[in-house]
């Protein structure tokens, strides 16, 4: 397998293949479901910013290694920098991983990411802004975040934001798992592709001499199926989360949806009421004021914004949930994080507009993201 440049560690999980005029990406940390360390993203920002100035390349295929795309980024790291006082190595990972994702929405060329496993927090981040996103069978995305104390960041605001109705509260707020063909009737993935003729595809990609986007879509859709949705889909239930996820608080959210419950025995609705209750209340708040910003907003503005509010998460100044969390999910898996402040009305909109303001911290800077010039028509659209 040809690689690109140094020959340094971290390229290991990252390999690189060339084909004439196409270079394929793997994420290739498959015992961690490919979780993004600060190696992985300085080697794709690294990298993702030759091809661009390389006319040798037309076309970045991004794929995971085993069964997952990736899982996400790693957050068990940041984690224990902070809880060694140093929550500003942390916010280096995040701004790092938020110039990348901020790269790859702003691409001149196609990247087409194939999302044959999980795909979640980070891991969206590197391929739901691409132009193409294929998923398989295998698929399964989520946000998870509200679970762990954080927020749907990598730039979810913009794109959850721009989900049909209100699903992107819906799958931001509560983390639920969604499929492939789930993936694609949102519109969070491109194409459907069954994994059997990921290999036909990948062979006819690396092919293309071009980085014309009609005709790649062209290549990928002589692959794609159209797939049924499963009997149980939340997608089925589009009135009720436009309902009861257009209301103004989480608060009203969680009383719509329980209203909705004393009306029909559902399944879907109770999970949806527990997800919500098992989350933390913080993140639940700060979120939905993220997404709803984001509707607004550009790629680049949700992504300064999104910074500004992981620094705080990470400072933990109004709060610790984000450590709470990743100790109760990650480290000790005891899955009983105590939330504080532990209930939502204890979450006043003070605590919560913190979280959108500038640090006041010596040598904080907001997130300083790249010029970029000569953009297609697609990325020009998402400024």
């Amino acid at each position: 397998m040809a690689s690109f440049g140094s020959t340094r560690r971290e390229e290991d999980s990252v390999l690189v293949q060339q084909n004439l005029f196409v270079r394929t990406l793997t994420l290739n940390r498959p015992r961690q479901l490919n979780a993004l360390n600060f190696e992985m993203i300085s080697r794709l920002l690294e990298l993702f910013l030759a091809y661009e100035k390389d006319d040798n390349v037309k076309l970045v295929i991004v794929k995971g290694k085993g069964r997952a795309f990736c899982a996400g980024g790693d957050v068990a790291a940041v984690v224990h920098q902070i809880n060694e006082g140093n929550w500003r190595l942390g916010a280096h990972f995040f701004q790092k991983e938020f110039t990348l994702n901020y790269l790859l929405a702003t691409y001149s060329k196609p990247q087409v990411s194939i999302l044959n496993g999980i795909v979640m927090g980070g891991g969206a981040g590197v391929s739901i802004h691409g132009r193409f996103r294929v998923a398989t069978e295998n698929s399964v995305f989520a946000m998870p975040e509200t679970a762990l104390g954080l927020f749907p960041d990598v730039g979810a605001s913009y794109y959850l934001s721009r989900l049909p109705g209100f699903f992107g509260e819906y799958v931001g707020l509560t983390g639920t798992r969604l499929d492939g063909a789930e993936m694609l009737a949102c519109g969070l993935a491109t194409h459907f592709v069954p994994s059997t003729r990921l290999s036909l595809l990948e062979e006819a990609l690396c092919k293309v001499d071009s980085s014309d986007f009609a005709i790649i879509q062209a290549i990928i859709d002589k692959y794609s199926q159209n797939p049924t949705l499963k009997e149980k889909s939340a997608y089925y239930k589009m009135d009720v989360i436009d309902k009861c996820f257009s209301r103004r608080t989480v608060e009203e959210i969680l009383s719509a949806l329980e209203k909705e419950a004393t009306n029909t025995a559902d399944a879907w609705l109770t999970s949806t009421i527990q997800a919500l209750k098992k989350a933390s209340p913080m993140s639940l708040k700060i979120s939905l004021k993220s997404i709803r910003e984001g509707r607004l907003q550009g790629v680049g503005q949700c992504l300064v914004r999104e910074y500004r509010m992981v620094c705080h998460v990470l400072k933990g100044e109004v709060s610790k949930d984000f450590r709470e969390g990743c100790r109760a999910i990650l480290l000790d898996k005891d899955k009983n994080p105590k939330w504080e402040p532990s209930k939502l009305e204890l979450v006043t909109n003070h605590m919560v507009e913190q979280y959108f303001s500038k640090l006041d911290d010596e040598g904080w800077e907001e997130l300083e993201l790249p010029a970029r010039s000569n953009l297609p028509v697609t990325a020009i659209a998402k400024l």
